[in-house]
């Protein structure tokens, strides 16, 4: 590696990602610190939310630390020729993959994914072909102890090409198997020298509390809807008004944004409409017909960007129900609809029909059936239409046995 015994950049103001990503302000400050140290440690997490953009930064870490002039402007400092991540000897990454005895090309298929793009979808349970085809099923992906040790394990112990660190991304590190978490401790516990891993999680409470103790911690934050506005209109050619539009849409969610087919999703601003009128009135035909539709039309994250426009769409309720501040409004097409909501039913219970939407997200995307899921969602916001308590109480959900008893 010519000798080069830290990396140069303690006297250059590099912006981490400053070509690609997508906010992230303070975790990048963070790695642009770290890196103007010329110090580092041999293994990183970067933790937070689902679809802001953990692997894009992740991926910007590996290409300055191993001095790649990319994703990252490095002013002259660069001491890579290669051109990206992706054909670095000694950068290499991994993905959750379907079965205990993975098929490797479908890692080599979602990884030239994310070299043409960092933010590009790869997660199977929202993605499960990549060829564009709508897939007969979501794929349930992991990291099984096989693949970790034959993959993963074996690279650890490569000698470095011509990079700083022989550096290991592995992302969504909460989907590894109990057999495999327990090897990669030792592997953390003794890294082999000049190893650097980048982890990825949505959701760290999920992985060993010593995995995360021999970690250094970065944290991303959900990204605002102006700074998915401006990546859209700037990196994804979105005309300002749809821009605006996925962003509130996406849930903090930039990746997710991007993936969504803008026109389809202005189109079901109507059948949202529906959808609350038939659950106040438990409709079941109309029910069914609006579900049946949305799953038939919708992957996974299509269905999420659902919800997320049912939870604009009740915010935009208890703002103007609040302070009848029409400037609040995000569906201000739809403010005389919600003028007459607020009129109609002003013993709505609307602050816990805000708090229905996140637990149904994570329903979604975990392959919870969609038309259970959208079913149970309309009889409980329909309860709530009616200022009335649930039936069942979250809190003690052993009252359902009595009922499951008397059914059978």
């Amino acid at each position: 590696m010519s000798g080069l015994t830290e990396l140069p950049y303690t006297q250059v103001e590099i912006n981490p990602g400053d070509r690609r990503l997508v906010g992230l302000n303070a975790a990048r400050q963070n790695v642009r610190l770290m890196m103007s140290s010329g110090r580092l440690g041999h293994a990183y997490l970067i933790a937070g939310p689902s679809g802001s953009g953990k692997k894009a930064l992740a991926l910007t870490m590996a290409e300055i630390t191993n001095g790649i002039d990319h994703l990252t402007d490095l002013k002259g400092t660069a001491f890579s020729r290669k051109s990206t991540w992706a054909n670095h000897p000694d950068v290499h990454v991994f993905l959750p993959l379907p079965g205990s005895e993975p098929d490797m090309s479908l890692l080599r298929e979602r990884r030239e994914l994310l070299s043409k793009d960092p933010y590009e979808v790869t997660d199977f349970s929202l993605r499960p072909d990549v060829s564009g085809e709508e897939a007969t099923k979501n794929k349930n992906a992991f990291y099984s102890i096989k693949y970790f040790k034959e993959s993963i394990q074996k690279i650890a112990f490569l000698k470095r090409n011509e990079g700083f660190r022989n550096i290991i991304v592995i992302t969504e590190i909460e989907r590894m198997r109990k057999e495999a978490s327990n090897a990669f401790l030792k592997l953390l516990e003794e890294p082999p020298e000049g190893v650097m891993f980048i982890l990825t999680t949505d959701n760290p409470n999920m992985l060993l509390p010593t995995i995360i103790s021999r970690c250094q911690l970065i944290r991303t934050a959900p990204l605002s809807a102006e700074e998915i506005t401006e990546g859209l209109i700037k990196y994804d050619d979105v005309a300002p008004d749809d821009a605006h539009f996925l962003a509130r849409a996406s849930s903090g969610s930039y990746a997710s944004a991007r993936f969504y087919d803008v026109k389809r999703l202005k189109q079901s601003r109507s059948e949202i409409l529906k959808f609350l009128r038939s659950s106040y009135s438990l409709d079941a035909v109309e029910l069914n017909t609006l579900i049946n539709s949305w799953h038939k039309d919708y992957n996974r994250e299509g269905l999420a960007g659902i919800l997320n426009l049912l939870e604009v769409l009740v915010r935009d309720l208890e703002y103007y129900r609040a302070t009848q501040d029409e400037t609040l409004i995000t569906n201000i097409d739809q403010l005389d609809v919600i003028k007459k909501f607020c009129q109609a039913l002003d013993h709505a219970r609307l602050d816990e029909m805000q708090q229905l939407f996140n637990p149904f997200r994570n329903m979604i995307r975990q392959n919870v059936s969609p038309k259970i899921a959208f079913t149970v969602l309309a009889f409980r916001m329909a309860y709530l239409m009616r200022g009335k308590d649930m039936p069942i109480k979250d809190s003690e959900p052993w009252l359902h046995i009595p009922a499951i008893e008397e059914m059978g």
